[in-house]
């Protein structure tokens, strides 16, 4: 739908190649050339945590809407972004060093106490991921996650790190601009997930006490100005049965549950990256620490329902289907990218499971 409402569109690389494309970083900054875009705006998509598309969008004279390359190499991978926040004073789980050799992986965990997690250290979205309950299915769960690794990044490597029994997942809002300023937007409570991907998101946090609140959203502001964040991005948590909350990554992007931070907050966070990239600091934007306060609550759903099998076609968008067929409402907020008659195409990721 953007594409159709744009003055201009510019298509890049070859039908058929979608995910080669997306990460074809000569081809969206020739295009960016191409059209005069003095920036490139990766939204939550494939090429929005690729350091190579900062750095040669740099090289172009080309803003690139998101954190500096060398914050999105750190972040992107998570056992240094776990090392970054230990030395940042913040709470982590226990984990191995990280490998892509299996023998080294399994002796590695020697002595840790199972559960654990596999993941791959260029991960995300659930990729690259798998739980192990007892020590005999490790070695299978460990390769099978540097398979998933490899074909989804083209880094094999992972690492083995303590799991959480019963976690609640809390995810931190920051923005923080070139100047050094960091502030955060609360939490977000995102812990119904299904394979490992977010279905609910809740804002603020339900049964959360104000001192952990606090507590959790000071570890997010301190780990963004450690590392030197700059533009939004979100800082994940896992909570225990006990209230005792420990890291586990940044996203360096806006996220698609972003929505629920605006409604809470009334802080436009498109806009808000736009500003940061353009120069503008939190002051500019009318934004600080104390600014910041809460408005209610809201939450996300993710729509439809998952499907028997993999989706192997693509399909078109059905007659009353959202947005188009929603009949909308007071206190309800619906974002979509959908027509009547688009294609959506069985490439898509994680999309095609919601």
């Amino acid at each position: 739908m953007h594409r159709l409402k744009a003055d201009e569109s510019y298509e890049i690389g070859e039908p058929g190649h979608p995910v080669r494309t997306y990460l074809d970083v000569a081809a969206i900054v020739q295009a960016a050339q191409r059209a005069g875009a003095d920036a490139v705006y990766p939204g939550y998509g494939f090429p929005s945590e690729n350091p190579e598309l900062a750095a040669a969008g740099e090289r172009a004279g080309i803003t690139f809407v998101g954190p500096p390359a060398s914050v999105l190499e750190l972040t992107g991978n998570k056992a240094r972004a776990i090392a970054a926040a230990r030395d940042a004073g913040l709470p982590v789980l226990a984990s191995t060093e990280p490998s892509d050799d299996l023998d080294t992986v399994l002796a590695s965990t020697a002595d840790m106490a199972f559960p654990v997690f596999v993941k791959a250290v260029a991960g995300g979205g659930g990729r690259g991921m798998r739980r192990v309950e007892e020590p005999a299915d490790l070695s299978a769960a460990v390769q099978a996650a540097m398979r998933e690794a490899e074909a989804a990044f083209g880094d094999a490597t992972v690492f083995v790190e303590q799991a959480v029994v019963e976690p609640r997942h809390i995810e931190v809002q920051i923005l923080a601009d070139g100047a050094g300023n960091v502030v955060h937007l609360f939490e977000r409570d995102c812990s119904m997930q299904r394979r490992h991907q977010k279905v609910v998101e809740l804002a603020p946090a339900p049964n959360l006490e104000r001192a952990l609140r606090e507590r959790i959203c000071a570890d997010a502001v301190a780990f963004a100005r450690a590392i030197g964040y700059v533009n939004a991005g979100t800082v994940e948590f896992l909570l225990d049965r006990e209230g005792r909350h420990v890291f586990i990554e940044m996203n360096p992007r806006i996220q698609v549950e972003h929505t629920v931070t605006e409604e809470v907050t009334d802080v436009d966070l498109v806009q808000s990256q736009l500003r940061i990239a353009a120069g503008e600091t939190l002051a500019d934007l009318g934004l600080s620490q104390d600014s910041i306060v809460l408005r209610g609550a809201a939450r996300r759903c993710s729509a439809g329902s998952p499907p028997r099998t993999r989706p192997t076609a693509s399909a078109r968008t059905p007659a009353g289907s959202p947005p188009t067929g929603h009949p909308g409402g007071a206190g309800l907020r619906l974002d979509g990218g959908a027509f009547l008659g688009a294609e959506v195409e069985a490439h898509f990721g994680s999309l095609r499971h919601r």
